[in-house]
């Protein structure tokens, strides 16, 4: 069973991408940022560690985290950022790993997506048999992200300084899928062609 790593700019488009494989080629989709989500639940594996770091100031009146809190406080600051990155990520990319050998073993899908922002960053490559960039150029996903989550000009600004330039996804990714256009077809016939002209082929 092969393993697609999906990654690509805030606004990129990647859930457009990740729905229509997912629907039309049965793969079992697996998003990072929704497994963080997941590990930081009491009882979960990074849940103590970030009250121990960051007080019982984050939580909500369940006690689960209150991730708006969080985030205030590690956008506010690079270094707590990267504090809480250590805590999550390491934990995330062990799920993942686990997910991966769980659907090898049951054999059912034909092949797996791992989308998450940072797997360049975080060497998803070494659990990964190819790496896909979804691009769209920057004044689409800046709209996108205005019209889909109310962004002012200075957050996505923000955003877009703490993400890999253009160059440094193409140079790490082997294929490129071009999401600027409005026309979804488009964009899902160069998904068929990768799929395709991949390593897949004999798999889906």
């Amino acid at each position: 069973m092969k393993v697609i790593g999906i990654t690509g700019g805030a606004g990129s488009g990647k859930t457009v991408i990740l729905d229509y494989i997912e629907k039309k080629y049965g793969a079992r989709v697996i998003q990072a940022d929704l497994v963080g989500h997941a590990v930081m639940r009491p009882g979960n594996t990074c849940y103590d560690s970030i009250v121990e770091v960051f007080g019982m100031g984050v939580l909500a009146e369940d006690s689960t985290i209150d991730r708006s809190k969080l985030g205030r406080i590690v956008f506010a600051d690079k270094e707590l950022l990267e504090v809480l990155n250590r805590i999550i990520h390491p934990a995330v990319k062990e799920y993942i790993g686990r997910e991966i050998e769980k659907e090898r073993k049951k054999g059912n899908a034909p092949f797996m997506v791992i989308e998450a922002a940072l797997l360049i960053e975080d060497n998803y490559d070494a659990i990964c048999d190819e790496l896909w960039y979804i691009y769209a150029s920057d004044e689409v996903r800046k709209e996108r992200l205005k019209s889909s989550r109310g962004y002012s000009d200075s957050k996505i600004e923000d955003l877009f300084r703490n993400q890999l330039t253009e160059e440094e996804y193409r140079d790490n990714c082997q294929m490129v899928i071009d999401n600027s256009n409005s026309n979804y077809r488009l964009v899902y016939e160069q998904i068929d062609k990768g799929l395709m002209n991949s390593t897949l082929e004999n798999h889906i």
